[in-house]
């Protein structure tokens, strides 16, 4: 078997490589470069899942980065458990023709209680004092304390919200370093968000300093990944999972089906939150595209009639129509509906801001139902943000209860990358690079073909 490093750098894509990426460039010219072509929906959960198990949503059943559980008549997202994936992994296909076969999975997502022989993923603590603390879950746990005793508390900050910089792709650098050089896993997954931040705050747009530098400073960790994997005979693969696009604006949803009356939201304190076990029709909004869960089947037609008639939504799905793309699934709404190339959808569901749920204004990706782009952004209204925060973070020391409220309610405006919808050039969409030109096969790359390939890499 030939050890083998898979680093997923995400929003990486053709149309980004250039004089700021020397590191990936120097990959490619000895190697190869083809574009990816990704599944629908194009977020995180879902095309990483069909990475690692070479099917489509229909079988692995990560229909999005978060769905509506009927059975809880609960929205979730960002769950954790391997277990929801509902295909083999590829170390498992791996260990099928060498039981020898082992794998790091180093913060790839559902990464909690899976059959990866060394795990690392972001698993803050909560103690009932409402803070929120940043750490680690891995496996084996012992795992944890000898990262963190050795690279310092995993900047959770850094990894979401407005402070996300290139801190928490560096810590998970150094960690994929000390557990390569330890235990030598045949195969090792490396997530390297860091482009991810600058290109939906700004867009792909290769004129703007930030995206300069981000795209340096991602390509310096690729290379130092790299430097590392070649001295130790390591066969390598860079590839991301989407593309990031322009957009310049979002579309609300669930406030036109609420025009229709077809949601239901329970007041507490004078707020409202989205009730969605009472709904007739809600959005489970995820990026460019949406999960439309309809109670009723003779709903169905006006509800499409009203999601198609908005400015900003491209095509709404029936399940026939989801099959032909894979995605139909008992977690898949009876309904999805994908935006234009330049839009974006918004959870949004209240009509008076004053009656905005209050985590509406803070970094919050599992209470919210749906994902909320605007958590990268500070509120720019906030008079003195370093002292704003600084306030909120004194009196939470001190042992009081308060909202981190430092985010825009109706920010919208602010984004100005999105993804989920699949690009229409392929330049912006998503790569794989391969040290290793004559096993990248030829022609068209599908999403579907990484799983085989990653073995193909290994033991050819």
């Amino acid at each position: 078997m030939h050890p083998l490093l898979v680093l997923d750098v995400v929003g990486l894509s053709p149309e980004l490589l250039g004089e700021h990426t020397p590191h990936l460039n120097e990959l490619v010219k000895g190697g190869v470069l083809r574009p990816l072509a990704t599944i629908t929906p194009a977020v995180t959960c879902s095309v990483q899942s069909t990475l690692l198990t070479g099917k489509l949503p229909a079988e692995h059943g990560i229909v999005a980065n978060g769905w509506y559980f009927r059975e809880l008549s609960e929205i979730w997202f960002w769950r954790q458990s391997n277990k929801l994936v509902e295909a083999k992994k590829v170390w498992e296909l791996g260990r099928e023709r060498d039981p020898g076969f082992t794998c790091a999975n180093l913060f790839w997502w559902y990464n909690m209680y899976s059959s990866a022989d060394w795990s690392i993923t972001p698993r803050p603590m909560y103690p009932a004092d409402g803070r929120k603390l940043p750490d680690v879950y891995s496996h084996p746990p012992e795992l944890r304390s000898q990262l963190q005793a050795e690279l310092d508390q995993f900047p959770l900050f850094h990894f979401w919200g407005p402070a996300a910089d290139i801190r928490s792709s560096r810590w998970i650098t150094s960690a994929a370093l000390r557990v390569m050089a330890k235990h030598s896993p045949t195969l090792t997954l490396v997530y390297l968000p860091h482009l991810d931040y600058g290109l939906q705050r700004l867009g792909p747009d290769l004129s703007h300093p930030r995206v300069k530098a981000d795209l340096r400073e991602v390509d310096a960790l690729v290379g130092e990944l790299v430097a590392d994997a070649r001295k130790h005979g390591r066969r390598v693969i860079v590839l991301s999972e989407y593309g990031i696009t322009r957009v310049d604006g979002s579309v609300p949803l669930n406030r036109a089906l609420r025009d229709r009356g077809w949601i239901a939201v329970r007041e507490e304190l004078g707020r409202e939150l989205l009730d969605p076990g009472a709904s007739q029709a809600f959005a489970v909004v995820d990026h460019q595209l949406a999960h439309v869960y309809v109670q009723r089947p003779e709903l169905l037609g006006e509800v499409r009639a009203c999601l198609e008639g908005l400015d900003g939504v491209e095509r709404v799905l029936d399940r026939a129509q989801q099959a032909e793309l894979g995605l139909q699934h008992p977690r898949s709404g009876e309904l999805v509906a994908i935006s234009r190339a330049n839009r974006w959808f918004s959870y949004a569901y209240w009509q008076q801001p004053e009656r905005a749920p209050d985590f509406a204004t803070t970094v919050d990706i599992h209470r919210k139902p749906g994902y909320d782009p605007v958590e990268l952004f500070l509120d720019p209204k906030l008079a003195w943000p370093p002292l704003s925060i600084g306030w909120r973070l004194a009196r939470k020391a001190m042992g009081f209860r308060g909202l981190m409220d430092v985010i825009s309610a109706d920010g919208d405006h602010l984004v100005k990358g999105s993804h989920g919808r699949v690009t229409d050039d392929p330049r912006q969409g998503p790569l794989f690079i391969s040290s290793e030109p004559a096993l990248a096969g030829s022609g068209a790359l599908a999403a579907t073909d990484v799983a085989e390939l990653l073995l193909a890499h290994v033991f050819e």
